[in-house]
């Protein structure tokens, strides 16, 4: 009975990606699985995008040794393989290898880098005591009204970081503010499910909701389906049949795009 019902999950997570789909989130999971006998972590890559209609739709899962540049790779690639395509930005953390396969395999497209993950890179070189104030001038730069007065605004914020004596924090800003603003590229209705990976951090927190009863998986694939698993049943509940995002907010004007009237 799993052999039947893995080859129906396993049909479902290589089904073909028709469409176009602008944004595109990514993120990995840790799991435990067995492995001779010891307990390993297993990495399952995460893919969901929102259609040319708004819809989010999962694109895929895989099974990772880790989240690195050799599992991003493969999966992207699989990813394209499939089908995915019109891709005009993806969002994510700064995860080891995953920029730098999307540059590979989507050299036209955008990332935005999720700006609370980075925010806690900042946080790591900040006093406990110092995180509320500094948490509330980096939220300052992302409430600018456009790109360049958010560059202004970090500008100022890193300098003040500087006056407290927090210059390994104002480095972290300066160097890594402009992987953080690539939404302002897109329209302002978009912009606030554009800025962080959240919308992918709670199918995440399902995920691992359901994982955490099971403890140990006995093996990588059986982790997989069960994520999968979830995944589905997430995709045919409200997720995945209300309207997200007005994509003619972004397509519109564009050449080949057309507004069917009822």
């Amino acid at each position: 009975m799993n052999k039947q019902v893995y080859e129906k999950i396993e049909a479902w997570r290589n089904r073909k990606i028709e469409g176009r789909h602008a944004y595109v989130y990514l993120d990995g999971i840790i799991l435990k699985r067995t492995w001779a006998d010891e307990v390993r972590n297993v990495s399952i890559l995460v893919a969901f995008g929102v259609n040319e209609d708004g819809f989010r739709e999962i694109l895929g899962a895989a099974e990772g040794a880790k989240e690195d540049k050799a599992g991003w790779g493969s999966f992207i690639a699989n990813l394209k393989e499939r089908g995915l395509q019109g891709v005009k930005l993806f969002i994510s953390d700064k995860c080891m290898g995953l920029v730098e396969s999307l540059s590979e395999y989507y050299p036209d497209s955008l990332w935005q880098r999720c700006t609370v993950h980075f925010y806690r890179s900042v946080f790591t070189n900040v006093p406990s005591t110092k995180v509320k104030d500094v948490a509330a001038m980096l939220k300052a730069i992302h409430a600018q009204e456009d790109r360049q007065a958010a560059l202004e605004k970090a500008q100022a914020v890193a300098e003040k970081l500087k006056a407290m004596k927090l210059h390994t924090a104002a480095k972290t800003l300066e160097e890594g503010i402009l992987e953080t603003l690539s939404y302002t590229e897109f329209p302002r209705e978009h912009w606030r499910k554009l800025r962080t990976n959240n919308p992918m951090e709670r199918i995440m927190r399902e995920i691992r909701r359901r994982t955490r009863v099971v403890g140990n998986f006995p093996d990588g694939n059986s982790a997989l389906m069960l994520v999968i698993s979830r995944l589905r049943y997430i995709a045919g509940r409200q997720w995945g049949t209300r309207c997200y995002m007005n994509m003619d907010l972004l397509f519109k004007g564009e050449i080949g795009y057309q507004i069917i009237e009822a």
